[in-house]
Order: C-alpha cells, then sequence, then structure tokens
C-alpha cells in the first residue's frame, strides 16, 4: 500500500472478520489526484459502497463504485460527461501471486480475474476502487457533435475515406 495513493482505505482481517458495510466519499482533493492519474477532465463525485467479510485465506469485497465525471473527447477534446457505476466483487487471497515482472504473460480463467493478493493482513479498499473505476470508462469517448466539427474541419469520416468510397464516386460517373 503506497503512502502516495489517491484514496487509500485500508481494511484489515480483524475489520473483515466482524463483518463491515462501507460507505465513503472522495474528497475534493483525492477526486483531483484519481482524475489526473485518469487522464479525467473532471471528477465531480466518487464514492464507495461495500460489504466487507472474511473468506478462506483473506479478505472478500462486494459493492460498487459510482462517479460523475468528465473524459475527454477522443477525436476533439471536448468534455464529455458521463454517470458511471461499476459493481465489483474480490477476492484478496494470501495464494495469489502477482506475475514476477510486467513482461511476464500469464493466462488467467474468468474466474481468476477479481482475486488479488492479500498485502499482510490488510487490503487498500480505495485503490481497487480506483481501478475498479478505470476499468469501467470509455476507453474512447466521443462528443455529440465530433462528427459535425470534424466535417467542418475536413476531416473525412471513416465511410467517405474507406475503401468503398472510390467504388460509390465510380458508381456516379458516366462510363463506370
Amino acid at each position: 500500500m503506497s503512502a502516495d495513493a489517491e484514496f487509500s482505505l485500508v481494511v484489515t482481517l480483524a475489520d473483515a472478520a466482524q463483518g463491515r458495510d462501507i460507505a465513503i466519499e472522495a474528497d475534493a482533493d483525492a477526486r483531483a489526484r484519481i482524475a489526473k492519474r485518469l487522464g479525467l477532465a473532471a471528477l465531480d463525485r466518487f464514492t464507495v459502497t461495500a460489504e466487507i467479510r472474511t473468506v478462506a485465506g483473506g479478505i472478500a469485497a462486494k459493492g460498487a463504485v459510482h462517479a460523475d465525471l468528465v473524459q475527454h473527447c477522443a477525436a476533439t477534446d471536448l468534455p464529455v460527461p458521463a454517470t458511471l457505476t461499476e459493481s465489483f466483487d474480490l477476492r484478496f487471497l494470501r495464494d495469489v501471486d502477482a506475475p514476477a515482472s510486467e513482461e511476464d504473460e500469464i493466462e488467467i480463467g474468468s474466474d481468476d480475474l477479481d482475486l488479488l493478493p492479500l498485502e499482510g493482513d490488510r487490503i487498500d479498499l480505495g485503490e481497487a476502487a480506483v481501478q475498479t473505476l478505470s476499468l469501467g470508462l470509455d476507453p474512447f469517448p466521443r462528443h455529440p457533435d465530433a462528427d459535425r466539427i470534424l466535417a467542418e474541419k475536413g476531416v473525412l469520416s471513416e465511410e467517405a475515406a474507406g475503401p468503398f468510397a472510390a467504388l460509390a464516386k465510380l458508381r456516379g460517373k458516366p462510363g463506370a
């Protein structure tokens, strides 16, 4: 667990043993740091709700992240507001090993997707929530006026620039 985490929420095995419901909202400073990390124009709301409990070998966390955010349009850089709710069902276990290096290629099944290593006797649910948010973001957000703006600047659409566009032009010419 990093001391410079944008939104740290440490939960221990002792906390989880009793079962615990969590509902927390990130403050403005944490939201600004998360927005910077994820390349967002703004993060106006970021909340986490979760049920925490112990499971054999670790901690289970089931809940959701809720966010009001603004991304940059992939084509025009205009603001694209969005509201996001992403559910999670995570298991932090002692016997889950991280790959030796980032270059190692590993294969995981769908049952392994939500398994994370338990760090000693604690987890950072805040970091897991930020990662859940990042996975839920639109990878190519598009402003509703993007096509019009690009056309005004002379950028051809995929249909106008694609391989069949030339054939369509030939179809309209005499002798073709």
